[in-house]
């Protein structure tokens, strides 16, 4: 699932470790998102979407939608 999430991050001015408190994840989960080696949970998803004030299909692009 690729995204926006690096993107976002970048714009606030945040570093992965300042996004990673912000979402109770360590910078390597971060990290893991933004590189595409890891998927969020559902719940993650939702909070960081809430975070930069997005809806999640603004955030993270669905491979499986046509």
């Amino acid at each position: 699932m690729s995204g926006r999430l690096r993107e976002l991050r970048q714009q606030q001015g945040w570093t992965q470790a300042e996004l990673g408190q912000r979402l109770g994840v360590s910078r390597q989960a971060v990290n893991a998102l933004e590189s595409g080696k890891h998927d969020p949970s559902l719940d993650l998803a939702f909070r960081i979407a809430a975070l930069f004030d997005q809806a999640v299909e603004a955030v993270f692009e669905n491979p499986h939608r046509r």
